[in-house]
């Protein structure tokens, strides 16, 4: 498919003044979204936890979670927590956000498309009746 990159807003939920917007790396094999520790710092995010991270390598490292960061893509909102990365790498959105944001990649164009069974609104899934 290709590399698929588009532009994320994440917005610190408890100092909505501290905001970015960048070029985001859309990754559907990853789960969390990520940042680099400068931007984290510069959100002024607060550590809230620590994760083990299984890289494409197989390497394993103990990383931290910061939050609550809003991200934004394609008019869609939502609140989560992210992976610290190092310094100056590239942020990273994974399936959490998609799923939560109902997002899709278009393969053909190698877009983020909102899911078009629900266009104005994200959809959730829930595989039980009720």
């Amino acid at each position: 498919m290709g590399k698929v990159v588009e532009k994320v807003k994440f917005t610190n939920v408890f100092k909505p003044e501290k905001s970015v917007e960048v070029e985001a790396l859309i990754d559907t094999g990853a789960t969390m979204a990520s940042l680099p520790i400068d931007i984290v710092e510069n959100l002024g995010l607060i550590e809230i936890d620590r994760r083990r991270v299984r890289y494409a390598d197989n390497r394993i490292e103990l990383k931290p979670v910061y939050g609550v960061v809003k991200i934004e893509i394609k008019e869609r909102v939502g609140n989560f927590d992210v992976i610290g990365e190092v310094r100056g790498s590239q942020p990273l959105i994974g399936q959490v956000v998609l799923e939560t944001l109902d997002l899709l990649v278009d393969p053909t164009t190698r877009k983020v498309i909102a899911n078009p069974r629900s266009p104005d609104i994200p959809m959730i899934e829930q595989l039980r009746q009720t």
